[in-house]
């Protein structure tokens, strides 16, 4: 899909205020809302606008820690990575993983509640997925920058 300027003025606005009534949006895009609304709906059904979500502040939900997780498997053939990649997708925890170029196989990015509940989740959850060899967990000490917002040029 062609984005044009009205389009990716659209986009820089929807990233950091999805909630805005299309009224409101309209007028910071210098549309009128009918056309504002048909530009949307197209930005939607070509897949440039993939969902609109609530971002939850994990420590508002008892979630204090986040953890980057390097995870090595075993072997990486084609019947190990799709048993370990189902496990994953199966286990809520796991907010994100990439399977990853060079000496590692994948990255996890997962929050818990304290020393213990990440202990549990190492060896409960971690530890006793399908392939898994090693893994090595880097722990986020402060936050410098978090965005889930695009550069729209």
């Amino acid at each position: 899909m062609k984005l044009d300027a009205i389009d990716r003025a659209i986009l820089r606005v929807l990233q950091v205020q999805g909630k805005l009534s299309n009224v409101e949006l309209a007028e910071r895009v210098h549309l009128s809302p009918s056309a504002c609304l048909r530009r949307v709906k197209a930005l939607e059904d070509g897949g440039v606008i993939a969902q609109y979500v609530a971002l939850v502040n994990p420590k508002a939900v008892g979630q204090a820690g986040t953890s980057f997780t390097i995870v090595n498997l075993e072997k990486l053939t084609p019947k190990a990575i799709a048993a370990f990649e189902q496990a994953v997708r199966d286990i809520p925890q796991v907010l994100d993983c990439y399977y990853v170029a060079g000496t590692n196989d994948y990255l996890l990015r997962f929050t818990y509640n304290d020393a213990a509940d990440l202990e549990r989740f190492h060896l409960e959850v971690l530890e006793r997925l399908p392939g898994v060899v090693r893994s090595n967990s880097m722990l986020v000490l402060r936050t410098v920058k978090k965005t889930t917002a695009l550069e729209i040029e």
